[in-house]
């Protein structure tokens, strides 16, 4: 898979999501590994979520994992604190704002 298939894909899963209850700014980066090794950057401004394929410099977390990976916690498959233990999943930055990964991951419908 090319970085631009994946990207593709991650725009598709996050299409739907209802981030209308976070209230705070989250800004995290995703640098992806591997194959479709790239950068995107997930935001969640006034009620909103933008997936763009750039760097975002101030951000509030920085994500590093390979998209198979990636893909797994975005389908609920990959628990992001078992990949972070497993070292599947690298975090830097502010934790408590990276913790709420969950909550976006979780405002997807099905």
């Amino acid at each position: 898979m090319t970085y631009e298939e994946f990207f593709a894909k991650v725009k598709e899963t996050f299409a739907d999501t209802d981030v209308s209850g976070i209230k705070e700014h989250l800004a995290y980066q995703f640098n992806i590994t591997g194959d479709a090794a790239g950068v995107f950057y997930v935001e969640v401004k006034e009620g909103k979520l933008s997936v763009e394929p750039y760097d975002y410099h101030d951000r509030d977390a920085l994500f590093t994992c390979s998209a198979e990976n990636l893909i797994k916690i975005a389908n609920g498959k990959l628990d992001p604190l078992l990949a972070v233990t497993l070292q599947k999943l690298k975090v830097e930055g502010n934790i408590d704002k990276a913790l709420k990964l969950k909550s976006i991951i979780g405002g997807k419908k099905k």
